[in-house]
C-alpha cells in the first residue's frame, strides 16, 4: 500500500504540472499528452475530469468493477469439476482440446489455464530459455528416419513399464510406425523398421542412438564400430539404407519431444479408453491415436515429393530377420536357444553333421534354416516342423 501511495502521488504531480503547462499555453495537448504516455484525446478527457472533480477525477473508474467481458463463473466451476472428477491426468492443453471436442466448452486455453492455476489445480510451468534447434530437419519425407524407444508406466493396469518404439520421418514428425513391446531390443526395431518399409517403401536413412542392438561400440561413449554390424545394421546394409549413429542427447531432441507429448496425453487417453493389455493398446495406437497425432502435430516438409522407394520383389521378411551361423551338430540338430532343431533328410545332401548352417529367426518368433540361398527347413514360433517351407524370393 506504501509504494502504491508513492507511485499516485507522484503519477498526480506530473499530471498536475502538464496541465499547468497545457492551460498556460506552453504546450500543445499532444505534448502534454506525450509527457504522460496518453493520446491528445486522452489527455484532454482527462483535463476535464480534474478540473470537475478534483484529484479523485483522476482515478481509474474500472477499479473494483468486474468486467462486462468477464467468463462465467458458473462455466468455470464446471470446468474445474470435470478436470478434477475426469481429467487429472491430462495437461492442460489436451484438457481443453477435449472441453471443446466432448462438453460443448467455448472459453479459451488461456482463460482455462489461468483459472485452474488459480485454484491451484494444476501448477504454472517454471519458465524456460528459448529452445534453440542446431539440426535443420531433412526437407523432404524418407530421407530420414529416427527409430527409438521409450520406457514407461504406459498401461497402469499392466503394473509395470513397458517400452513404446517408435519410428518417425525426420522432415515431418510425421510417426511411420508405434508399438508397445516388453523391452526394446533388435526384434521391436526389426518390427518398426517392416511396419515403415511395407506401408512407404525404402527410405534414405536412419538415425538412432547407440544402443547395442543398433551399434557394437567398443569404448563406452566412444565411437560406434562401423565394421562390426549389429543384426539391425546388418539388415539396413542389405536394404541400402544408411544408418546414422547420434552423438549428442541435443541430436535426438525431436524424438525426445515426441515421447514426451505422448507421456503427457497418450497414458490418460488409454486410461479413458479403459484398455488394459499391450495387444488392444497397439490396436488403439494404430487405428486411433496415430492418425490424429499426425494430423495435429504431423509439419509440413519444406520441399515437395518423396525420396521413399519402391521395393520390388525384396522378400522383407527374410532381410529383417535374427540371422546366425551355426555349426549342425552329429544328429543334424541346432541348438537355438536352448532348442534343438532337426533338420529334416534332404535330396541333394546326406546329411549336415559339422556344417554350417544360418539360422533365421523372424518377427513373429517363427524359424528356419538356411544352407546358403535353399531354404532346408521352416517351423512355427512354437518351434514344430513346418512340411513345406515356402520358397524364398
Amino acid at each position: 500500500m506504501v509504494r502504491y501511495r508513492v507511485l499516485w502521488e507522484a503519477h498526480v504531480r506530473r499530471f498536475q504540472d502538464a496541465h499547468e503547462q497545457y492551460r498556460k499555453g506552453r504546450l500543445t495537448a499532444e505534448e502534454a499528452g506525450d509527457l504522460l504516455g496518453l493520446s491528445a484525446r486522452h489527455f484532454r478527457r482527462r483535463c476535464v475530469r480534474y478540473e470537475a472533480e478534483g484529484v479523485e477525477g483522476l482515478r481509474d473508474k474500472r477499479l473494483g468493477r468486474v468486467s462486462n467481458r468477464r467468463s462465467p463463473e458458473s462455466e468455470l466451476d464446471r470446468m474445474r469439476r470435470l478436470y478434477r472428477e475426469e481429467y487429472a491426468d491430462f495437461t492442460v492443453k489436451h484438457f481443453h482440446e477435449e472441453l471443446r471436442r466432448r462438453h460443448n466448452y467455448t472459453l479459451g486455453y488461456t482463460v482455462t489455464r489461468l483459472a485452474l492455476q488459480t485454484s491451484w489445480d494444476v501448477k504454472p510451468a517454471p519458465s524456460r530459455g528459448k529452445h534453440r534447434k542446431k539440426r535443420v530437419r531433412r526437407p523432404m519425407v524418407g530421407m530420414m528416419l529416427m527409430q527409438d524407444g521409450s520406457t514407461h508406466r504406459w498401461i497402469a493396469p499392466l503394473g509395470h513399464d513397458i517400452d513404446l518404439i517408435v519410428t518417425m520421418d525426420d522432415a515431418t514428425s510425421w510417426i511411420y510406425s508405434a508399438f508397445f513391446a516388453d523391452q526394446e531390443g533388435t526384434m521391436s526395431s526389426l518390427r518398426g523398421l517392416r511396419d515403415t518399409i511395407e506401408a512407404h517403401g525404402l527410405f534414405g536413412s536412419l538415425y538412432t542412438d547407440r544402443g547395442s542392438h543398433y551399434f557394437h561400440t567398443p569404448v563406452a561413449g566412444g565411437a560406434v564400430d562401423k565394421k562390426t554390424l549389429t543384426q539391425v545394421g546388418r539388415a539396413l546394409k542389405q536394404l541400402g539404407i544408411r544408418h546414422i549413429p547420434s552423438y549428442t542427447p541435443e541430436g535426438r531432441g525431436r524424438m525426445e519431444r515426441v515421447f514426451r507429448t505422448l507421456q503427457q496425453r497418450l497414458v490418460p487417453m488409454l486410461r479413458r479408453a479403459g484398455l488394459l493389455t499391450m495387444e488392444t493398446a497397439n490396436a488403439y495406437l494404430r487405428d486411433t491415436y496415430v492418425p490424429e497425432h499426425n494430423t495435429q502435430f504431423g509439419k509440413d516438409a519444406a520441399e515437395p515429393g518423396s525420396a521413399f522407394v519402391a521395393r520390388p520383389g525384396l522378400a522383407l521378411d527374410e532381410v529383417l530377420s535374427l540371422q546366425e551361423d551355426r555349426q549342425v551338430g552329429r544328429n543334424n540338430c541346432v541348438s537355438w536357444f536352448g532348442r534343438d532343431l532337426q533338420i529334416p533328410e534332404q535330396r541333394h545332401r546326406r546329411h549336415y553333421v559339422k556344417a554350417i548352417v544360418c539360422v533365421r529367426e523372424y518377427i513373429d518368433g517363427a524359424l528356419a534354416i538356411f544352407d546358403g540361398p535353399r531354404c532346408l527347413v521352416r517351423y512355427d514360433a512354437q518351434g514344430v516342423e513346418i512340411n513345406e517351407p515356402a520358397p524364398v524370393a
